[in-house]
């Protein structure tokens, strides 16, 4: 028998494999989407859509999650949940996806160095 405990698990799994799908598409690393239309990475739009793609499925888990009544806001940062929020992939969201997050993450790896 599936608890709520077991679905909410499951869910913040699929969100934080589909934040780091769209974390990947965004910058442009490998994702699965690749392995599906290699011949699609000659052309220009192809990253664009490859976001997009990525996008979509993020905003879909959410949708699913919300839904179901799992809480999903504490895996993002409060302005990555705005942007979830407002649904549309634009400009401000592939500039602005890390700003906080990534800082973080730079000074985590500069002392790790020391």
């Amino acid at each position: 028998m599936t608890t709520s405990r077991d679905i909410a698990r499951f869910f913040e799994e699929q969100l934080s494999n589909a934040k780091t799908h769209f974390e990947r598409a965004l910058d442009c690393k490998h994702t699965e989407f690749d392995d599906l239309y290699p011949y699609m990475n000659e052309h220009p739009q192809f990253f664009w859509y490859k976001r997009y793609v990525a996008w979509q499925e993020l905003l879909t888990v959410v949708r699913l999650a919300r839904d179901l009544e799992v809480e999903w806001k504490h895996l993002f940062t409060e302005q990555q949940a705005n942007y979830i929020d407002c649904k549309v992939l634009e400009a401000r969201v592939l500039d602005h996806w890390y700003e906080g997050g990534r800082q973080e993450l730079q000074e985590e790896e500069i002392g790790a160095d020391e």
